[in-house]
């Protein structure tokens, strides 16, 4: 019979729209029904068919679902069209805006128990809390979407859980966020769900937690899979953001030119669909891969492009994490005192649960300006406080190289047992390539 009210409710709707228009029974019953079923429909002592519904709802000048759940007509298509303007305000960067867009909606798909249009406006206040740096109200937010759709199935759950997953990788979780994504990659093709967009959007999430971890091979496999799914996708932002994390496992390889292209085509994408937030996240990468190929005027170029960027839409947790990369290229400019001043002036909005590698990073960077101004104990204060965050995170590649650092730093001081302690600490860490201690890779996609 579908989704609809109890027999109660809607016999008293029908009484209510009949008595408003100023029609009888039987002018409601005629010619189909007699005038005896619509008093026993109208006093809900009989569940009424469809067929009886659509005749009744012809009749009362109504829509059939209006009559049957008590939603206004065009109810649902008029909500998706809200949300895809929501979508589109937290798109240009206007995530305040976008923020009482999607409450609003929230609270109308509540009233009407519209369980997909309900997920879908707390998957966008979701966004909205990543886009503002609020993590925990964030993970709050994906988990309720999750609920709402816990009947659905997996591919219908992805965005939210993809959402999740983000949110913990972001507060310095990295390895719980490679379990929810691997998990839920391994049900999609154990099961046989090929979905691409849903597959695409967990491989293209998972590259930057692998490449945190250290787990290059991984990351590598997650991007080869990413590009073979991409031209079944029909989401081009999304096929953009899938770029944009593939260009990590290019530049990791030293394959700088190909980076740099998988970047040219993810700004391609994202400046003919105006995702400004999206946008500044390549002009950040582009940076990044200019640094790593030396090319430092040029990455300082690009990064104060994205910061003014982001700076404009808002976006307080990605502007202090880029702070804190263009702070290293101005460092290997020459210009210490100028990055140091930039990393404190974000330091208190990074921490081990909020953008932890970052963190580490801002330490890092402060311990080394530190020791090039012969400030050893200063140094030594800020590689321990990066250690920490660092160890928390499970970012095993960084943490073997600072303790390198802080071990050189002891032996330079003296302190030799110190600085044995502390390159054992690296060894430990320093895992073999492509490894994590999550157990065997997800099952691979049916490509």
């Amino acid at each position: 019979m579908g989704d609809r009210d109890e027999q109660g409710t809607i016999g008293r709707r029908v009484q209510r729209l009949r008595v408003q228009r100023g029609m009888t029974q039987k002018q409601l019953a005629e010619p189909v029904y007699t005038p005896a079923y619509i008093s026993t429909l109208e006093a809900g002592r009989v569940r009424p068919s469809d067929d009886a519904l659509r005749h009744l709802a012809d009749r009362l000048g109504v829509e059939f679902d209006e009559l049957a759940t008590g939603r206004p007509a065009r109810l649902v298509t008029e909500l998706r069209l809200r949300l895809t303007e929501a979508q589109r305000t937290l798109a240009v960067g206007e995530a305040g805006a976008a923020v009482e867009q999607y409450t609003g909606l929230l609270t109308e798909a509540e009233t009407h128990a519209l369980a997909e249009e309900q997920a879908a406006a707390l998957l966008g206040l979701g966004e909205c809390a990543l886009e503002t740096g609020e993590l925990a109200e964030g993970r709050e937010y994906f988990e309720r979407a999750e609920a709402r759709l816990g009947d659905a199935p997996l591919t219908a759950r992805v965005p939210a859980l993809r959402g999740r997953a983000v949110a913990h990788y972001l507060a310095g979780e990295l390895r719980y966020a490679v379990y929810l994504l691997e998990s839920a990659l391994d049900e999609l093709n154990r099961g046989g769900l090929h979905d691409p967009d849903a597959l695409l959007l967990l491989y293209a999430s998972v590259i930057g937690p692998y490449m945190d971890m250290g787990a290059h091979a991984r990351a590598a496999q997650a991007a080869e899979f990413a590009l073979a799914l991409a031209p079944q996708s029909g989401d081009p932002a999304l096929v953009a953001r899938m770029h944009r994390s593939v260009a990590r496992t290019l530049l990791a390889e030293g394959r700088l030119a190909e980076a740099d292209a998988s970047l040219a085509k993810a700004a391609e994408l994202y400046r003919g669909l105006r995702l400004r937030t999206e946008l500044a996240n390549c002009h950040w990468m582009r940076g990044y891969v200019y640094a790593q190929n030396g090319e430092l005027e040029r990455a300082e170029t690009e990064m104060r492009e994205a910061l003014r960027m982001l700076s404009a839409t808002r976006a307080a947790l990605y502007s202090s994490q880029l702070t804190v990369e263009l702070a290293d290229v101005l460092h290997r400019r020459g210009r210490s005192d100028e990055a140091a001043v930039l990393l404190r002036g974000v330091a208190g909005g990074l921490s081990s649960e909020r953008g932890a590698v970052h963190a580490a990073a801002a330490h890092r960077l402060l311990g080394i300006i530190a020791e090039d101004a012969r400030r050893p104990e200063e140094a030594e204060e800020h590689y321990v406080r990066a250690m920490s965050l660092l160890e928390r995170a499970g970012a095993a590649g960084d943490l073997a190289d600072l303790c390198r650092l802080l071990g050189d730093l002891l032996r330079r001081t003296g302190r030799v047992e110190a600085a044995l302690d502390a390159y054992r600490t690296g060894l430990g860490h320093r895992t073999a390539p492509g490894t994590t201690t999550l157990g065997p890779a997800p099952a691979q996609p049916q490509l």
